[in-house]
């Protein structure tokens, strides 16, 4: 897939990039795992599984559990504060539990095989503990930053409930959409800043609520995360069509075997002309079909070359870069050592330009 910033230096920012993520996978790992080990069996294993730390059969593993970015931006964010990235860690882990209870259940929703290269919980474990998993990990989340019993905690902890509902009101509005015809651009933008970004946005603002940091800066740093978040749906939703499997762990055109209403299909929608009357055409046939199942590639390729004929991938690449653009200028309102700006910048930058 053509990055969604080709502006972007992808070269100079690796190894820095490289590094936070692997911070923030390295540093939270240990406190995730000691959280999971708080669940009754099975919850403990199919959690594990899930992590990727187990396989299937109970055996261990060195599964892929994911990019890391929300650890990295909560490590970081407690250094925009002036505090040391430790303090942080709370944090990260309790937005990585987060996105994971989101994952778990999303998953079962929307009736995903794969995630990471496996099978999904439901799939393995079935679909009762892929709920009580979830459900599990957001109280585990909360349990982690309440125990610490400072006020900041009690902050920190109160952002992280406002996001989670808000995430929660995107799926619900990703899972209306399917069945709606047509959807506004603006109405898809909502739903993404809920399900994407409210999250992205408690990343970048826990860590600096856990170092001390005021409203102010964790407000201003919130901003950044969200249109963070925007940026980085709408990166995944041209991975969702045109990402290479090898890569994203899921099927080819994954979104649309799902009807998914996803900005470039929207955009598509909404551009006009011939390619685009043909697209809301197939769609609307589609919506009503009963073998939709078992459509072949050759159909969803149609119906992809449909959504870039009428434009909807260049301005979905172009949102993405309008985006990363706006949180890039939302830094400037925070006062940071110029080191963690410009790891925030590249860990931005890394967004519109990944794979996977």
């Amino acid at each position: 897939m053509t990055p969604a910033n080709p502006a972007i230096d992808t070269v100079a920012h690796t190894a820095d990039v490289t590094a936070l993520l692997e911070r923030g996978r390295a540093m939270s790992a240990p406190v995730l795992r000691a959280a999971v080990d708080r669940l009754a069996p099975p919850m403990d294993t199919v959690a594990a599984y899930h992590f990727g730390w187990i396989d299937a059969q109970g055996r261990p593993a060195d599964g892929d559990g994911g990019k890391a970015v929300r650890p990295a931006l909560a490590l970081l964010s407690a250094e925009v504060a002036g505090a040391s990235a430790e303090t942080g860690l709370p944090g990260a882990v309790a937005v990585e539990l987060v996105h994971n209870f989101s994952l778990l259940h999303d998953d079962l929703m929307d009736g995903d095989e794969q995630r990471r290269h496996r099978d999904t919980v439901w799939k393995v474990h079935g679909p009762a503990q892929a709920i009580l998993v979830g459900d599990a990990l957001f109280a585990l989340a909360n349990e982690i930053l309440l125990e610490l019993g400072t006020v900041e905690a009690g902050r920190a902890a109160r952002r992280l409930t406002t996001a989670t509902r808000k995430l929660i009101d995107g799926q619900a509005q990703d899972i209306s959409y399917e069945h709606r015809e047509r959807v506004t651009v603006e109405e898809c933008l909502e739903m993404e800043g809920n399900k994407t970004g409210a999250l992205l946005a408690c990343a970048v603002s826990i860590g600096a609520v856990l170092g001390g940091a005021d409203d102010r800066t964790a407000d201003t740093l919130e901003a950044y995360g969200y249109h963070l978040g925007l940026a980085f749906q709408a990166v995944d939703d041209l991975l969702g069509i045109w990402g290479d499997p090898e890569a994203t762990g899921k099927q080819t055109w994954s979104d649309l075997r799902q009807r998914k209403k996803s900005l470039p299909v929207v955009a598509a929608l909404a551009a006009g002309g011939p390619a685009s009357e043909r697209l809301g055409e197939l769609l609307a046939a589609d919506a009503k079909s009963t073998d939709f199942e078992s459509f072949s590639e050759e159909e969803f390729a149609a119906r992809a070359a449909l959504i870039e004929e009428a434009g909807g991938r260049e301005w979905t690449a172009e949102e993405a870069r309008r985006q990363h653009a706006v949180a890039i200028q939302a830094l400037h309102g925070v006062d940071m050592p110029e080191q963690v700006r410009a790891q925030l910048t590249a860990l931005a930058d890394f967004v519109v330009v990944r794979k996977r």
